[in-house]
């Protein structure tokens, strides 16, 4: 998760349509599988490491960013996180890579090495952000190299050794509303570099987050269209 994200919502965060339908998602993919000891990769804040510890029976996290200014420990729900900027081989079940490939040159690369730095059969969660012809200020303020398809995104995962078990799509239901807006005619000008992510009118954080919550149930089927790729991969 994107600091630079982090510092547009502040504390209510958790109340956006749109990292509260994202950690929904992120709950319904990973099903019941028990989950223990969890790995974050480019955890920024932590939101879904900390979302995971309070709606789950995982036990510790680990967040790894470089952006920390130095390592650290505290709690979450009575649970331990550690913040590194930097981690060696951990016993962790689970890895979230949330929105993080997108920002390296060499996508498969770094994945490959935090696969490395677990166990076998340790599941893998990831989001990337979709679709090249959707590329806008957005992306650039927050530095993306690429946006993905679907197929795209489960390649990179078999690359860097794992086996994919579930791919979708999700945001499907703001998909059209998205494309009309980053494909209205701009005039001779690129969009500037800003998030498109904003506080919005209550009302309408409701509307989208509604949307959002009515497609959640089919989300397991989507392999067509929506603004992000969901991948749920493991080592074998």
């Amino acid at each position: 998760m994107d600091l630079k994200e982090t510092d547009i919502l502040g504390s209510s965060i958790d109340q956006h349509w749109y990292y509260a339908s994202k950690a929904a998602a992120t709950r319904r993919l990973l099903g019941d599988t028990p989950i223990s000891k969890m790995l974050d990769v480019g955890a920024g804040s932590g939101f879904f490491t900390h979302h995971l510890l309070k709606h789950s029976a995982a036990t510790e996290a680990w967040c790894v960013d470089i952006s920390y200014e130095a390592d650290s420990d505290a709690t979450t729900a009575g649970k331990p996180v550690h913040y590194r900027r930097d981690i060696e081989a951990v016993d962790a079940d689970l890895v979230l890579l949330m929105d993080v490939l997108e920002h390296v040159d060499d996508d498969v690369g770094l994945l490959k090495m935090y696969v490395d730095k677990v166990p076998s059969g340790s599941r893998f969660l990831m989001t990337v952000p979709a679709f090249q012809f959707l590329w806008s200020g957005h992306d650039d303020f927050l530095e993306h190299k690429r946006r993905y398809t679907l197929a795209q995104f489960e390649a990179v995962a078999r690359d860097a050794g794992l086996t994919v078990k579930q791919g979708v799509y999700y945001f499907g239901a703001i998909f059209p509303i998205a494309a009309s807006l980053r494909l209205l005619p701009k005039g001779a000008q690129p969009s500037p570099p800003r998030s498109q992510l904003k506080q919005h009118h209550p009302l309408v954080n409701s509307v989208l987050k509604a949307l959002c919550t009515v497609e959640l149930p089919f989300m397991g089927v989507n392999r067509w269209a929506g603004l992000t790729v969901f991948v749920l991969a493991q080592k074998p």
